[in-house]
């Protein structure tokens, strides 16, 4: 059942990094965990319940690693983000989120705001919608230095320092501006050098290109991977694009309705993916050698969280499903160097 590439057929990492024009990071060593997550569940109230969005999931990273999280939208990507951060009291919190062996979910929430940007930091997607309008740049770069008792010269230094490693250009100048007077490449720098300035140990980076065009997301890409590499810092991309995870990240995690159903080497994922799903979003990528085909699409849509079907939530979508797929949820099982969340990978369905 697994499909290998032909020659004839062409790389997908190869076309993948032709289309986005990020270089490929080098081979990295196996290092410890830095964040071990186990048994995440994530629930959120509706109306008089509470429904599961995140469903028990495990996953770790390694200091100075990228690890990219895929999937459509709804599969509990930005959910399994904010979790980690403890962004959203409404969520109702299980199992354990280890980070440098302290359990971020057991904290009280004092303890759990000093660490939020100083080993822990995220920026999302759209930066004007993470930027204070009425404040200047300079004072949203330096906030959290002073509230953790930087004084203010050392804060404005640490700030120009920052965004001179962004790249933000009259860095000085600019400190004294407003969001509004940046282009929406340079506002997702700023955001960025919010994030960096108190030199966290892990950056969770929420689709940080969507609201970008292609040329600006190389640059903010490029300086993601510059900056991780220098401070080896840890990164945790959520991403729909897999040209992007081809060149930037060092393991994918592939999530489907709230559950991790794949985990490779991102080399192994391309060469090689496993669960029918991850083969899907890989078959969808445009082909540049291929543009006279219609392009691949992965047939039906994910279920809502609250209608879950029983056994694969995948199944239903799925061409190879057979009846246990239908019947019993699949535990995730070592296949190679990858992890794979389905019957077709246990032996337990015949297709």
């Amino acid at each position: 059942m697994i499909r290998h590439f032909t020659e004839a057929e062409g790389d997908p990492r190869v076309i993948a990094a032709e289309t986005t024009m990020i270089r490929p990071p080098a081979a990295r060593p196996a290092v410890a965990p830095l964040l071990s997550v186990e048994k995440l569940v994530v629930e959120m109230p509706l109306a008089d319940s509470h429904v599961r969005i995140v469903d028990g999931i495990d996953f770790s990273i390694g200091a100075a690693e990228r690890v990219a999280l895929v999937g459509e939208s709804g599969s509990g990507k930005s959910m399994t983000a904010q979790a980690l951060m403890r962004l959203n009291p409404r969520m109702r919190l299980s199992g354990r989120v280890l980070l440098d062996g302290t359990d971020l979910l057991a904290l009280p929430e004092a303890k759990m705001g000093a660490l939020r940007g100083s080993k822990i930091a995220m920026v999302f997607q759209d930066p004007m919608t993470s930027l204070n309008p009425l404040m200047t740049i300079g004072d949203q770069v330096t906030e959290s230095l002073r509230i953790r008792g930087v004084s203010k010269p050392e804060a404005r230094r640490r700030a120009l320092a920052i965004l001179d490693e962004l790249r933000v250009a009259r860095a000085a100048e600019r400190l004294e501006s407003y969001p509004h007077e940046f282009s929406g490449g340079m506002r997702q720098r700023v955001v960025l050098a919010i994030a960096l300035v108190t030199e966290p140990k892990l950056l969770i980076a929420d689709e940080p290109t969507t609201a970008l065009d292609v040329r600006v997301q190389r640059q903010v890409l490029d300086l993601i991977d510059e900056v991780s590499r220098r401070r080896g810092l840890s990164v945790m991309l959520i991403t729909h694009d897999l040209g992007i995870v081809a060149n930037f990240a060092d393991r994918v995690m592939v999530m489907y309705s709230g559950r991790i159903v794949e985990t490779s080497q991102v080399d192994t994922f391309f060469a090689n993916p496993i669960h029918p799903y991850g083969r899907g979003l890989l078959a969808a990528v445009p082909r540049i050698d291929r543009t006279s085909e219609r392009l691949a699409s992965v047939p039906g849509t994910p279920p809502l969280p609250w209608a879950r079907p029983s056994g694969c939530a995948f199944s239903p979508r799925c061409e190879f499903r057979g009846e246990r797929c239908m019947r019993v949820i699949p535990e995730s099982v070592p296949v190679g160097n990858s992890t794979v969340a389905c019957h077709l990978a246990d032996g337990g369905t015949d297709v």
